[in-house]
């Protein structure tokens, strides 16, 4: 887990983010949404959301994200965060849609250069979506967001580092 830096906005200049998240099983999501968006807006940064209905929605939006903000007047986007929950049924049906999205989202983040972080999790129970969303301590959307600063920061001086 990274840890919680409260000079986090000097250092990574705000920036723009985005967050794509499902609405299924809304209660999890939810809880990691605004981890994330508090956490990103604690470092400066404009935050836009999209929702959608499920997690194999979320690639592509993102990519869609990627081109708009490459073509469009606003700023280009510093990451992209996912963030969803998947809970493991009787069927292999969760295993495809989690690795299909896992496939999709690190496509988009290669081609683009662009970070996305992946916190479209999937999970065995309602107990590991507990501790994994729900609990402060342990929030997937706190650590997805700092994750995605980080990266930020990190394409960001590879942008201003001089030729090697």
């Amino acid at each position: 887990m990274l840890r919680k830096n409260p000079n986090l906005k000097t250092k990574t200049g705000g920036g723009t983010f985005a967050i794509v998240a499902s609405r299924y099983n809304a209660r999890y999501v939810d809880a990691m949404v605004r981890a994330a968006q508090s956490e990103l807006k604690r470092a400066g940064a404009k935050v836009q959301i999209v929702r959608v209905p499920g997690a194999y929605e979320i690639p592509v939006v993102a990519k869609r994200l990627v081109r708009a903000s490459r073509l469009g007047p606003r700023a280009s986007l510093s990451a992209i965060v996912c963030l969803g929950v998947i809970l493991r049924g009787e069927t292999v049906h969760a295993a495809h849609i989690g690795a299909a999205v896992s496939r999709a989202l690190m496509q988009i983040q290669l081609a683009h250069e662009i970070p996305i972080v992946h916190e479209v999790l999937l999970l065995e129970n309602e107990g590991q979506a507990r501790v994994r969303c729900l609990n402060p301590k342990h929030n997937r959307g706190t650590e997805a967001a700092q994750t995605a600063l980080a990266m930020a920061r990190v394409m960001k001086s590879l942008d201003s580092a001089s030729a090697f």
